[in-house]
């Protein structure tokens, strides 16, 4: 540990624009698959524990469609749509016949896909790591700001997300697929009352939370590597984050993943070797002082 370092960090104004960048990168993608993962718990009450596979296969597809077509652009929205239409065929054949089973039977089932899609990478990809590279379009002079140092292409990815979560902010609550969306959340035996298939309403929110994490693998996949299995890491901080700002909530799960983004930034100076055990250590102080999450809501007594 070096408290000293992160001291200095903190009282140098070119290193705390540089790590505040990279916490804001790290935070955009967390969002990205934690708003997918807290909007189909928040929807269907299923935590969806092959999520991060779907990020994984965002990542993978991302790749192949860059390498066809030499677009980023294009690219990404190949990845955010062919992972939306596998999170549909998987809800529909699949996840939907254990919505109503033991948590157990559900956590087997993600095990299953997880280990499958795993398999899958390894003989349409290889075993061995890969890279997309930066594409060339972000190949440009880093941006300066108070001599802190910020590549191009976290702008456009802290800009993506940004415009993303508005976008979810405005159809949750402003638009009338939003409020049915709400309404099947909250009562989906008076929404089916109302006339309303709340079977393809729970899929469409599936595959819409799928979609959000393949779209974060193919962000994802100019500025890391990509092998099999790596969805399990962004997982369990994508649980974190989800816990963090509130099982269900949306705008919670924002705020979560840029907190962490930035404790896993700044910690990782100071704290080199315990950035795992700050982040788990902020999760439990938070549950302490509100056990419902920054922006959850508290349990109805």
């Amino acid at each position: 540990m070096d408290p000293l370092a992160l001291y200095e960090c903190l009282t140098s104004l070119s290193c705390v624009v540089t790590q505040t960048s990279t916490g804001l990168i790290v935070g955009s993608l967390l969002f990205l698959v934690s708003a997918g993962l807290t909007l189909i718990f928040g929807v269907l009450k299923v935590i969806n524990f092959a999520h991060g596979s779907l990020y994984m296969l965002g990542a993978y597809i991302a790749l192949s469609a860059y390498r066809v077509s030499g677009s980023f652009i294009v690219s990404t929205i190949v990845a955010g749509v062919g992972v939306g239409i596998f999170g549909l065929l998987f809800e529909r054949f699949i996840m939907r016949r254990v919505y109503k089973a033991d948590v157990l039977m559900q956590l087997l089932v993600c095990y299953a896909l997880i280990l499958i899609l795993d398999d899958a990478v390894k003989i349409i990809w290889g075993a061995d790591f890969q890279s997309m590279g930066m594409p060339e379009a972000f190949q440009a002079p880093p941006i300066f700001i108070a001599d802190g140092i910020i590549p191009v292409f976290y702008v456009f990815l802290i800009a993506a997300a940004a415009v993303i979560a508005l976008v979810l902010w405005y159809v949750l609550t402003r638009t009338r697929m939003g409020k049915i969306v709400r309404a099947a959340a909250h009562n989906p035996t008076m929404t089916s009352v109302l006339g309303l298939n709340t079977s393809w309403i729970y899929a469409g929110v599936f595959a819409f939370g799928g979609a959000l994490a393949g779209l974060a693998g193919a962000l994802a996949a100019p500025v890391r590597s990509m092998s099999p299995g790596m969805g399990f890491s962004i997982l369990i901080e994508s649980f974190i984050v989800t816990v963090i700002g509130g099982m269900g909530s949306v705008s919670g799960a924002l705020v979560g993943a840029l907190l962490i983004g930035l404790v896993r930034s700044f910690g990782s100076i100071g704290f080199p070797f315990f950035v795992e055990g700050i982040m788990f250590l902020a999760m439990a102080l938070i549950l302490v002082l509100k056990p419902s999450g920054l922006l959850g809501k508290e349990p109805r007594p």
